[in-house]
Order: structure tokens, then C-alpha cells, then sequence
């Protein structure tokens, strides 16, 4: 079962961090598209937040009962950092994205600074992703 889990755990990371890399390109793409093509790109934006919160549930749910069932205690020091950081990422979450998608879909914006500040929110959040795959994967003793 232990097995199992770790391979669930492993794909819900990369599904959590995967989407993200595609929509780099799109942010160049975004400033200068129209309508439909517009629309387009900010629904594979929306379809990556949600995606990757969902698997964000199940990478959360099966760390969990790897910490259960491997004996991991929770001031394990990257366990503990791993924790502060996801809950500190999900504070930036809930405000990073849908509100600048819902403006960017309005019809009188200022597209480029939205569509920097969109891009600002995706590298911060890349980073912040990579920094708990860090954690989970090198294990620092941070104490």
C-alpha cells in the first residue's frame, strides 16, 4: 500500500506544478490576443487553477497518510516547513488568480499591467511550488 501511495503523492505533485510551466508561454500570447483567442487562454488558465487545486487535495490527502503510515512526525523539520510554506501558498492562491482573470475578462482594462501581474502571480506561485517539491524531495534538517 505504502508503494502505492508514494506513486500517488509523486503524480499529484506533478500535476500540481505541470500546467503551470504550459501557461508561460500563453502570458506573452495573452498581452496582444482578441476575443475568442483571449477567452480561449484565460479558460486554460481558470481549467490550470482548478486542476491543480484539486490534485493539490489529493497531494495533501495522500501526504498525509504517508505521514500516518511511514511514522513521520509533524515536527519533522521538513514536513513542519512543508506545511508552513502550503499554508502560507494558500492565502496566495485564493487571491492570485480568479480575481485578475475576471478582470482581464471585462471589456475596459489596462490588459498589460493585468496580464503582468498575472504573470507576476504565476512565478511566485511556481516558486513557491517548487520550494515544497524541494522540501519533500532533499529533506533538509532546517532545525
Amino acid at each position: 500500500m505504502y508503494p502505492w501511495l508514494v506513486f500517488i503523492h509523486s503524480l499529484s505533485a506533478m500535476v500540481s506544478i505541470g500546467p503551470y510551466i504550459v501557461l508561460i508561454p500563453m502570458l506573452r500570447k495573452l498581452k496582444s490576443s482578441e476575443g475568442a483567442v483571449t477567452d480561449s487562454y484565460l479558460d486554460s488558465f481558470q481549467f490550470t487553477v482548478r486542476l491543480t487545486k484539486h490534485a493539490g487535495h489529493v497531494l495533501v490527502g495522500s501526504g498525509l497518510l504517508l505521514m500516518w503510515l511511514g511514522d513521520w512526525p509533524w515536527t519533522t523539520p521538513w514536513i513542519a516547513g512543508t506545511f508552513i510554506v502550503l499554508f502560507a501558498s494558500l492565502f496566495f492562491l485564493a487571491r492570485a488568480f480568479s480575481p485578475t482573470i475576471r478582470k482581464l475578462r471585462e471589456p475596459v482594462h489596462d490588459r498589460i499591467a493585468l496580464v503582468r501581474k498575472l504573470g507576476r502571480a504565476l512565478y511566485i506561485y511556481l516558486f513557491v511550488l517548487f520550494l515544497m517539491l524541494w522540501l519533500m524531495v532533499m529533506k533538509p534538517q532546517l532545525w
